[in-house]
């Protein structure tokens, strides 16, 4: 029998939380990713079905809903990314696809993805050195894919604070990227 024991993106058997000024960048294992794409032909249909399954609208184009329990954010025409805990919701994708039936291709996404959320004043004089968005410009609620440290990524405005996703296999990457220019930048 092994003797295994879950570890997070960053190799951890804790998330990680680092402090550099007035900005914390914590690790968030604890997220279920799904992706949802619409069949030709289906989209109505399977929008419809995932606003079903969410409780609340699918964004629209660089848009990022949330509701009591899930969020997502677009990802492309007719595709979104689908958040929940993972402590509540294991099963997300199963669940979504029992939901959206043969109208979308649903698939797992928890596995591939790491995020960690920034909190604090100050976040867009951190986000300019990061990447090519404008965070002072990019209202609560958008979401925006783009470039940081040479890794795609996808980064989430919230009202008080943003999530980046970025590739799994690149999480110490990513988070060497966004601990170094926090030191620089405070």
């Amino acid at each position: 029998m092994h003797d295994l024991a879950p570890m997070t993106p960053l190799g951890a058997s804790a998330p990680r939380r680092d402090t550099i000024g007035p900005v914390t960048i914590t690790e968030a294992p604890d997220w279920a990713l799904t992706s949802v794409a619409a069949r030709l032909g289906q989209e109505a249909t399977s929008q419809a079905a995932l606003e079903k399954v969410m409780g609340n609208p699918a964004p629209g184009i660089a848009g990022h809903t949330s509701g009591a329990i899930f969020s997502a954010f677009w990802i492309g025409p007719h595709i979104w990314m689908v958040e929940a805990p993972y402590a509540t919701h294991p099963d997300l994708a199963a669940q979504i696809k029992a939901t959206c039936a043969d109208t979308a291709s649903v698939t797992d996404q928890t596995g591939a993805w790491v995020r960690f959320d920034l909190t604090g004043d100050d976040l867009p004089r951190l986000m300019e050195r990061l990447c090519n968005l404008d965070m002072g410009k990019m209202q609560a609620g958008t979401a925006r894919r783009t470039v940081i440290e040479h890794l795609g990524c996808y980064v989430i405005r919230h009202a008080d604070s943003i999530t980046i996703y970025g590739p799994r296999s690149s999480a110490k990457s990513l988070h060497h990227a966004l601990v170094t220019v926090a030191k620089s930048v405070f």
